[in-house]
This record gives C-alpha cells, structure tokens and sequence, in this order.
C-alpha cells in the first residue's frame, strides 16, 4: 500500500473543506486501526502539527508496526550556527518522548530554506549523526519548488523529500524534478494531493477565491465524470500513476474517510490525461498564498 497516513489534522484544525475541525483521541485510535487493516505502514506527522505527535503517542506504542516521518522546527536566524544544530537534535528527542518511540523512519527539515541559509550544513551534519547513532532510518527535507530541489541536491545528500504534487499542481512532474530525484536513489513522498479538499469539494461550494480557475475545475469534473471517475479516485489515481512517488500522504478526519481513500486507491488512472488540468498560478496551488478568510468557508 503506497498510502501513507497524514496526521496534520490530530494535531490543528486543517483544509478548507474540513468542517470537522480537530480529529478526536478516540477516533484517533479507530483511523489507527484502519490504516493496519488496510496495510498502511508510514505515517507523517511533525513537531509543528499541534500536539500531533503527542496524540499519536497515546497509541502508537501499542502498534509498532507504523514506520514515522517527523520533521524539525522551523529556525528563524538569519544565520545558523551549532546552537540551532543542538536545538534539532533536542527537538528529535522530544518528539521521540511524545511519540512513544525509540527511533523514527523518517526524520525532514521542515523548511527547506532553512537549509540554504549560511550555516545550514551544521543541520545536515546533525541528521547524519542522528542517523548513524540509529535514531533516524532516513533524513531529508520537505520542499515546495523545484529551485529548492535542485540547491538542496547540488549541496547535499539526502535520502528522503516531501513534495506537493496533484491534478492542478504538476511543475515537478512537468520539470523533471521527480525523475531527478528518482535517478539518484531518493525516496519520494508525495503531499497536498487534494489539495486541502479543494479538488474534492462541490463546485458550488468552492470559494470565491478560485473563481480564476473556475472554468477550469468544471472542464475537469467534467472530464472525471466522463471517465466514470470520482473527485477522489481521480485525485489520488493522478499520483498513484506516476511511478516516481513512493508514498503519497493522505490526512483523514476519521476513519471512514481512510477506508474511502483506500477503496479508491484501488482504482488506476492514467496520469496523463490529467496533465491538461495542471496551472502554474502559485496564488492557487500553494495553499500558503490563499487569500481567504478559511474559517468562514
């Protein structure tokens, strides 16, 4: 199963279309019980999320199954020195306490900018430690563009990167990123495939704010529909088709949610008859730009 189990919601409320607000401990436990029923192994989960990993260490020591992705803070010094490295290393440590765990699969600079700052080598000098002393299977970074790919690449070596990829959102397919980062052995999870919900929801109920490609979003229902597609089999067989990505991170408000997603991992897309849908306008397909009110939506 190349689902893996986002958690950003056990932790804050997250996504335009989530009106569930925060995921429950109990129901916490019931999506826990589904992702082992339905052979999902990793979950993605981070320091920043809330109290995510604290909630998820209620559980998890009783399901020692799950592989975890976690990431570090985020560091707002211009420049980086030993003190920020440390600073890392006691935040792995915490999380680590929280989760209930003696080690992590995965272990991401949240911010990949961070790593480009001068003195962001003392940070991936610190992760090749915490990997040697067992504490970390794999480390890397969480990026957002291409240009922060190919600095981080041409700077280090890593084993692991999250990435944002979907039906609208596809520069790092149309790139090359992917085959890039595939070519060199890296282990590629793939985030933002609903993009917050966007692609799932109704068209009448999508904001205001997407008018700019409302056309678009209606020429694309029309399409999946054409093709006896579901929004969600649609946009999870999008990144399911592309064989560069390794594990693609789906956050659920329960446990329901989970089982519809993995039924509708089930079906196959072909990811090339979608690449008409993808835009390049950043306002739209990174989430950090939306100029909206999310609470009133």
């Amino acid at each position: 199963m190349r689902i893996a189990l986002g958690t950003v919601q056990f932790g804050v409320n997250y996504g335009i279309s989530n009106k569930a607000g925060k995921t429950s401990q109990t129901e916490v436990g019931a999506i826990l019980t589904a992702a082992e029923n339905n052979g999902i192994r990793v979950i993605d989960t981070a320091a920043l999320y809330g109290d995510s990993e604290a909630v998820l260490g209620e559980s998890l020591p009783q399901r020692p199954g799950f592989k975890i992705v976690t990431k570090t803070p985020q560091f707002s010094k211009q420049v980086l020195d030993e003190s920020d490295a440390q600073h890392l290393e006691d935040m792995l440590h915490s999380s680590l306490a929280q989760l209930g765990a003696s080690s992590v699969y995965g272990l991401l600079i949240h911010r990949a900018e961070d790593l480009l700052l001068p003195g962001g080598e003392l940070l991936v000098n610190r992760l090749l430690k915490l990997k040697q002393n067992g504490l970390v299977s794999k480390v890397g970074v969480s990026a957002y563009s291409g240009s922060q790919i190919d600095q981080v690449m041409e700077r280090f070596q890593i084993d692991l990167v999250q990435l944002p990829i979907n039906v609208l959102d596809q520069r790092l397919l149309q790139s090359g990123h992917l085959q890039k980062l595939k070519s060199v052995g890296v282990e590629i999870h793939a985030r933002s495939t609903f993009l917050q919900g966007l692609l799932l929801m109704e068209l009448q109920n999508v904001p205001e704010y997407f008018d700019v490609i409302r056309k678009n979003l209606e020429s694309y229902h029309c399409f999946i529909r054409a093709r006896g597609l579901t929004p969600i089999q649609a946009a999870l067989g999008f990144v399911l088709g592309l064989q560069e990505i390794d594990q693609v991170i789906c956050g659920v408000n329960n446990a329901l949610q989970l089982g519809e997603i993995c039924e509708a991992a089930q079906v196959e897309v072909d990811s090339n008859e979608l690449a008409e849908f993808a835009i390049e306008d950043e306002s739209i397909v990174n989430p950090a730009l939306w100029q909206f009110d999310k609470e009133k939506k």
